[in-house]
């Protein structure tokens, strides 16, 4: 099969053949029909965070399954499905007490002495987190995938895989945002608009967006920003907490900086939370005014938006065929594999917002 891959950091990508294995008891083979670029890609292939290589890199996707190993009940060949990084054993202490997508066993991944799911001529191909869908075809473990309806279109629901479920999960999942809540959105990419989607689904009063780029002001208020702030024009905290007359109950950091994630702190009210879903690079330390705790501001993480992705995924499906969940807008533009390079470019200019790799272009 065709994929791209990452062999050394700071590098563009190849697309090369790759060889992919049948699959294994536990093990669905899935035919890819879509891939989105997301930035999180981008901090492998820029070396913010390591991963073994060479490896075939990609992890938002959908697609339809061609085969499926023994043991496999949750999914049959024809099934549409919704891939997820956030593979799960269902029997570690996180499974059971309904935190899967902490789940870290190895029970989800091939044994060191087993045939690699992935090759080439000279060895073993990295699988990259659970999935590698910048290819025509995955091999993952059942518990990576849902199935959802047929009449979903499978490039956007390649998104719901996961800027969209971040997004969206960490605003009912992670922060549990109420009705009538105060939120702030840090960042408008894929991620951050998702956030304020799913904010304004939730019932908030009122949904704050900031981000460096003016033109993204538009685009905010479409998925449900109620205000937008440019960072670039002024202290984007002084403003929030101007705007709401002593900051929001919750804020979403969805950049994955520095001093993004001390923004966003500093733009609670009292009693407020900041929830950091952007994936700040390795060795970056935050630093946080050990007064403002005395306020009971809290700072926590959200990993892939706390999500239930079988539960989840087919729901935030249904609020798209609804009309509730804005999907169509969040894609700049569709692309062949062979362009995956040119979209990462784009993307570091921030005028985008999700680029999708449609294979049967």
């Amino acid at each position: 099969m065709k994929a791209a891959v990452l062999r050394e950091v700071r590098t563009p990508l190849q697309i090369e053949h790759v060889q992919i294995s049948k699959p294994g008891p536990h093990e669905v083979l899935i035919r890819t029909a879509a891939a989105g670029v997301c930035h999180s890609d981008l901090h492998f292939i820029e070396g913010s965070y390591p991963h073994p290589l060479p490896a075939v890199l990609g992890h938002e996707s959908a697609g339809i399954v061609e085969q499926v190993g023994s043991e496999v009940r949750t999914v049959k060949p024809g099934d549409h499905v919704i891939t997820c990084l956030s593979a799960f054993c269902g029997h570690c202490e996180h499974c059971v007490t309904g935190h899967m997508s902490r789940c870290v066993s190895s029970d989800t991944r091939r044994d060191k002495t087993d045939a690699p799911r992935l090759s080439q001529e000279h060895g073993p191909m990295m699988q990259f987190l659970n999935l590698s869908s910048y290819a025509e075809q995955m091999l993952i473990h059942e518990h990576a995938c849902v199935a959802i309806r047929k009449d979903m279109p499978l490039d956007r629901a390649a998104l719901i895989g996961c800027g969209v479920l971040t997004g969206v999960c960490s605003v009912f999942n992670t922060a549990k945002v109420r009705p009538g809540d105060t939120v702030a959105v840090i960042g408008c990419g894929g991620v951050g608009l998702a956030a304020i989607n799913g904010a304004a689904i939730a019932g908030a009063s009122r949904i704050i967006a900031v981000d460096m780029s003016a033109s993204k002001d538009n685009l905010a208020k479409h998925f449900g920003a109620t205000d937008f702030v440019c960072a670039a024009d002024g202290d984007a905290v002084k403003t929030v907490l101007d705007m709401t007359r002593g900051g929001v109950d919750q804020s979403f950091e969805a950049v994955g900086l520095k001093v993004t994630t001390e923004q966003a702190f500093g733009m609670l009210k009292r009693g407020g939370t900041a929830n950091i879903i952007g994936m700040i690079p390795v060795g970056q330390t935050i630093e946080i005014p050990g007064a403002a705790f005395l306020g009971e501001k809290k700072l926590q993480g959200s990993l892939m938006g706390s999500n239930h992705f079988p539960v989840d995924m087919p729901k935030l499906v249904d609020m798209y065929m609804s009309g509730k969940l804005k999907l169509d807008e969040m894609i700049s533009r569709r692309i062949k594999l062979e362009e995956i390079n040119e979209a990462f470019e784009e993307m570091k200019t921030g005028q985008i917002a999700r680029s999708v790799i449609v294979f049967d272009a």
